[in-house]
Order: C-alpha cells, then structure tokens, then sequence
C-alpha cells in the first residue's frame, strides 16, 4: 500500500483502466467473439506495460513534493486523457467508427454522463458491457475523489458548509502534505470499493432473478449505481425484468439523492441521521411534489378522453412519472415503461421541459449525480426563507444554529455564484453549439443533458430525439468539454489557477 501510494493518480488510473480492459476480453472470448477478445487484451496489456515502465522510471528519482491542488490537476487530466486510452479498443473493436466517436462515447461513459452516441443494435454485448464498466469505473471515481480530493479543498458543494475559503480548505496550502492526500485516496478506495461492488452485485442479482439476462441485469445495475444510465437495450422499457425490475432499481436511485445513504466519510451539514438530512429531505420532497403536479395534469386532461380502464391506466400513469421524476432528479436518465402510458390516459405529451429542470437541480453531493445539486438549493432556500422574514419583520433575529446561519449566509453567496457559473456556462456552450449549426432548442437541450451529466435527455427531453452521431466534429469535442465541466464543476476548474498547485 505504502508503494502504490507513492505512484501519481493519473497512473494508478491507467493501471486500473488497463487491468479492467480483461474483462470485456473475457467476456468475448466466452461468446467466441475472437476480434473484441484480441483487441482488448492487446489494449489492456499493452496499458500495463507502458504505465508500468513509466511507474518503474518514476521510482528511481527524487519523489517530488506537488502543489495542494497536485491530486485536482491528476483528476482534471484524468477526465480529459484517460478516454484516449479508453477509446482505442473501443475503435478497434467497432471498425465502422471515428476515433472521434469512440472518444466522445468514453467521455460519455467516464463522466457518468451516457448520452447514447450509437444505436443499441449497432454494438455487441461486449461493447455494451465496456460502456457500462467505464461509467460504473467513472462512477467509482467519483465517489472517492469527492472525499478524498475535493472535500479537503472546500470544493464539489462541500463550499456551502466548509468555513474554508473554496478551493483552499482548512489546511494552509503552504503545509499541505501530498501523503496525506495519498493515504486519504487509498483508505477511500478501502472503504468505499466494497460497498459499491456489493451493492450494483445486489442489484445486478436481484434483476437477474426478476427475468433479467445476466448481461443486461449487470448493465444496468451498473448504470444504476454510476447514474449513467447506460442500457444495451435501449431503457428499461427493453428489459425483460418490466414494473418489478424498475421497483428494485428505485429503491436504489436513493444513493444518488445523499451521501449519507451509503457513507459517513463526509458530512456536510451538523446533523445526523438520514432522516435530518436536508439533501435527502429536499429530494424527497421535490419527486413527490412533481410527481403530483403530473399526475394531476394528466388526471385533468383524462377528463377529455374517456376510457374504460381509467383507474389502471391512471396507477400506471402515477407511477411512471414517479419512477421517472426519480431517476432524472438523480441524472440516472431511465425513463419508466409506463411513462408514455400517461400519454394514452390524457393524451397529453410528455413534459420534457419538467425532466431539464430536475435534472439541472441534480442529487446529493459527493454523489455520482450531476446537476446544481441538492445542497446548494437547499442553501438558496434558507437564504431566501429568511429574506422574506425580515420583510415581514424586519428586526428579527433568526433562530438557529450556528451551522444553518454559515448556510444561508455564507453558503448561500457560494452557492449563487456557483448557480451563476453554470448560467454562463450553459448560456456558452449553447452559443457555441449554435454556431457549429446546432438548432437553438436542440443546443439548450444538448448543454443542459452535458453540463448536469444526464444523457438520456437528448432523447427524453427534446421534442424529436437528436441524434448525436449527425452532429459536426466541432459540436462532438464542445460536449465532451461540457460534459467534463459538468462532472468537475466550475468551481473546480476556477481552482486549478491557484497559484499553489504549480509550487514544487
């Protein structure tokens, strides 16, 4: 442990990308499918022994003494270098692709964002389970670096609550020791690798034994667990496991709305209990209350459409949009079989502009889920809440604790400008993608699925489903570059300037 330590992130990242390239390999060979099975060990050894004599080079120097912001800039080169390696066994497996292609559709995957680059019939089991595998790895990612590197740097919504300053932490940058952050990754990795795997292998089980293929069951447990939403057949709707499938795979949508469902490595608010955290709280409160507001819109628009299974329909209805609401507030992206049944009740169409919203609001921090995220609006409303206190009475003094004042003062300025970061971010990349020939709509939808790491909008949100293999080269990199904004956040990339992370 000590020695794998001392290796640099970005390595241990390639190693670890090289060593799961086997297991699509294995997967391929065990269908016979020679050419996937070839091109992935070759990838995967060939990883393996370039990052080993990088390793073995490394060693036989002087360790060098890195910046505090050091592990940021490994992550930030890690979501934008390590889909190149990604990417080459994917391209060679495809044949019909660009390189282009098969690096956008790593970008995709590692980012946890799944915007479905080709069709479902086009690729093989086993490159449906390589895409997954690289979200479920993203997803993983995500999870430790959240505790490991952007907690201690008041980054990553831990800004809202942390008195540090974001991007600098409790530590003072000029006695900020680089093994402390090794150690921290290692231990993270130790506590949080377990958990995640037992969980997607529940999950992956418990489909299986619904009716689920053992390949399908595996990927979307993974897209379950990463918020991916990562499908070789296309969405729930294609799977064989149908409403009990989807139950089980909403109870675990839960770990996308809080931290605090799976770990208590990083708290980010003074209470305890799943039960007083706000993010859960919050999360709970918004499905429930879209839910309603949809249901009772298409409970008035049946009205006009007279049907004799009314009620069945109206359950099937009530639940897809539960289901749905659910899985887009987490940016999982699965849309509910019975989520168009509410179509065929009210004749209604499907209110995309609704699925844009939540999935801008986004789940929990220090989740796989994208978006704003829970915490940050939830210091808005206190903020807020307050405000219209003191219009009412202007002399009160606010009753509460100490770490709720710090929220809805001090987090809730953060937390704005971070709201405003993202403005100006989606409002960019929107401009950009316009000018790359990109409809205005079709681009709002684009920046908005990117930057909040939610791909199946592309598809849900937009009036007709936008094809993202028609799109130029220049509009392709601009959504990888969103979509590794929208993972890191821009707080984050603001950080990197810190003039410390280039000290030796």
């Amino acid at each position: 442990m000590k020695r794998l330590a001392e290796i640099p992130l970005f390595l241990q990242l390639t190693l670890l990308a090289s060593l799961s390239m086997y297991v699509p390999a294995v997967h391929a060979l065990n269908w016979n499918n020679h050419h996937e099975a070839r091109v992935f060990f070759y990838a995967g050894s060939l990883g393996l022994f370039v990052s080993i004599l990088i390793v073995i080079t490394l060693s036989s120097g002087r360790t060098r003494r890195r910046g505090g912001l050091g592990n940021l800039a490994a992550v930030v080169a890690a979501y934008f270098m390590l889909p190149l390696l990604l990417a080459v066994p994917f391209y060679e497996a495809v044949q019909t692709t660009s390189f282009l292609n098969s690096y956008f559709e790593m970008v995709s995957a590692f980012t946890t964002t799944g915007a479905p680059l080709f069709e479902p019939g086009r690729l093989s089991g086993t490159m449906h389970l390589w895409r997954a595998q690289v979200g479920w790895l993203g997803g993983l990612f995500v999870w430790i670096t959240a505790a490991a590197v952007l907690a201690p740097l008041a980054l990553g919504g831990f800004e809202v609550t942390a008195s540090a300053e974001p991007g600098r932490g409790d530590v003072p940058l000029d006695r900020y020791v680089p093994a402390n952050d090794a150690r921290r990754l290692i231990r993270g990795l130790a506590g949080l690798a377990p958990l995640y795997v037992g969980l997607t292998a529940v999950l992956a089980i418990c489909l299986i034994i619904i009716g689920d293929t053992p390949l399908v069951a595996v990927i979307h447990a993974m897209a379950t667990l990463s918020t991916s939403g990562i499908s070789a057949t296309g969405g729930l709707e294609g799977s064989a496991s149908g409403l009990r499938g989807e139950f089980v795979i909403f109870l675990f949508l839960f770990f996308g709305l809080s931290r605090l469902t799976f770990s208590t490595d990083t708290i980010t608010t003074g209470r305890h209990g799943l039960h007083n955290d706000p993010e859960f709280r919050m999360g709970m409160m918004i499905v429930i209350g879209v839910t309603f507001l949809l249901f009772a819109r298409h409970w008035v628009a049946s009205f006009e459409v007279a049907q004799e299974e009314n009620i069945v329909l109206a359950l099937r209805a009530l639940w897809g949009s539960f289901f749905t609401v659910m899985s887009f507030l987490t940016t999982t992206g699965f849309e509910s079989a019975d989520w168009e049944a509410s179509r065929g009740w009210s004749g209604l169409g499907a209110p995309g502009l609704i699925l844009l919203g939540l999935a801008l609001i986004g789940g929990g921090v220090a989740t796989t889920a994208g978006g704003v995220k829970l915490l940050r609006v939830y210091a808005l409303y206190l903020n807020g809440l307050r405000e219209m206190q003191r219009l009412v009475h202007p002399s009160s003094v606010g009753r509460a604790s100490s770490q709720s004042r710090r929220i809805r003062s001090k987090g809730a300025y953060v937390a704005w400008i971070f709201f405003m970061l993202f403005a100006l971010s989606m409002t960019f990349v929107t401009l950009v993608l316009t000018f790359t020939g990109v409809g205005f709509e079709e681009a709002m939808v684009l920046a908005v699925a990117a930057l909040s790491t939610t791909g199946p909008l592309v598809h849900a949100a937009a009036e007709t489903p936008i094809m993202l293999g028609q799109l130029s080269p220049a509009a392709k990199l601009t959504l990888c570059g969103a979509m590794v904004v929208g993972r890191l956040e821009t707080l984050a990339i603001i950080a990197m300037f810190n003039p410390a992370l280039w000290r030796d």
